[in-house]
This record gives structure tokens, sequence and C-alpha cells, in this order.
């Protein structure tokens, strides 16, 4: 792992986590685990309305800890109710964490490589439908990140558990002095919440 985002991962601190968010985390946890006892593969897409930037966060930092803590057999996805773009702040906040992202095609809708270290497979990131061919078709957990997601689509097709673990959106930063900090504090946040889920199940 690039020891840049080492550091950064270091620097978290799980047990700031409150107790009530522990809860809902926790089954995150349990539906991990669950696959993992029976030998099946993890499927987990991070959904949220327009796929933009807490869906990333999630999918992105998911990963990371997946392989921070050597848990096999993970693979994340993220989508929306419907694609836009992933926000660009998302890419210059994990940059400022330490990933390496490069971009592999410059359009209205880019597509992004993310890194965490030199080895592993780059994750593939742009937005798209959370049903889009790109993510698994069935048997993979929805992790609704957003309330306008969650409550606007009441049936998410192919997905074998649902669970709401919802995060304020940076979004009510852009354009202001605090977007920087916003999105840091946001990516952070996440961060620290996929470490906890992935210390767990290692």
């Amino acid at each position: 792992m690039y020891q840049k985002l080492k550091s950064s991962i270091e620097a978290f601190d799980i047990d700031s986590i409150p107790e009530a968010r522990r809860e809902l985390l926790d089954e995150l946890v349990t539906y991990i685990a669950s696959r993992q006892e029976k030998d099946l593969p993890v499927n987990l897409n991070f959904i949220c309305t327009h796929n933009s930037r807490r869906s990333h966060l999630s999918q992105i930092w998911a990963q990371t800890m997946a392989a921070y803590y050597n848990v096999r057999g993970v693979d994340c996805y993220s989508g929306g109710t419907e694609a836009t773009a992933m926000y660009p702040v998302i890419g210059e906040t994990l940059a400022s964490q330490g990933f390496a992202i490069s971009k592999l095609a410059d359009q209205e809708n880019p597509v992004y490589a993310i890194r965490y270290d030199s080895v592993s497979r780059a994750m593939i990131v742009f937005s798209k439908k959370y049903d889009d061919s790109f993510n698994p078709k069935a048997n993979y957990g929805a992790i609704m990140t957003c309330a306008s997601a969650d409550e606007g689509c009441p049936v998410v097709i192919g997905a074998e558990v649902r669970l709401p673990i919802r995060y304020k959106d940076p979004k009510v930063s852009d354009g202001t002095p605090d977007q920087a900090k916003t999105y840091l504090e946001r990516s952070i946040q996440i961060g620290t919440e996929m470490m906890y889920i992935f210390h767990k199940v290692g």
C-alpha cells in the first residue's frame, strides 16, 4: 500500500464511531461474514442518487480496507438511481490522502483508474446506474449511502440484502471556502467506518 495512504489510514480512529452508528455498521459486518462462512464471493454495491460523491467514496474505501485487512473475495461497486459524473473534488480529496488516480477517458462522464498500491488491480470508477452492466446483477449487498436513493428506490433488483448506511452530502460545501475541508471530513468518516467493518471481518 502506498506509504502516504497507509499513513492516512493509520490516523483513522475507529473508537470515535458512536455506538448507535456501530450497530448499523455491524449489519454489514454480519452480511460479509455470512457470505464468507459459505465460501461465497462478497459483492457490495454502494448506491446513491447520482453516483457522484458518497457512493464512490464508500466503494473505494471499502475495497481499500478489504485489502488493508487482507479480506479476500470482496469486490466493491457503486451506482446511482441515475448516472451523472464523479465530482472532481472526490478525486482531488482521495489523491490528497495518498491514492494514485489517473483519468482513462476524458468525457462528460470521465472514467478513472484508482489505486491503493502499485501491484493490485486498479479500481475503475465512473458514474453509472446501480444496475449497469459493469455491476453485479444478483447476490450482492446493496448499501444505500443517501436518503434520497434509499427512499426513491424501493426495490433494488438482484440485491440479496439492502442496508441503509447514509452519509451527509459534501455537496453542500461546493464552491465555498470550506469545500476541501468538508470533502476531506466526509472521506475520513467513510474511510474510518469501512475500517471498522473490515477490521471486524478480518
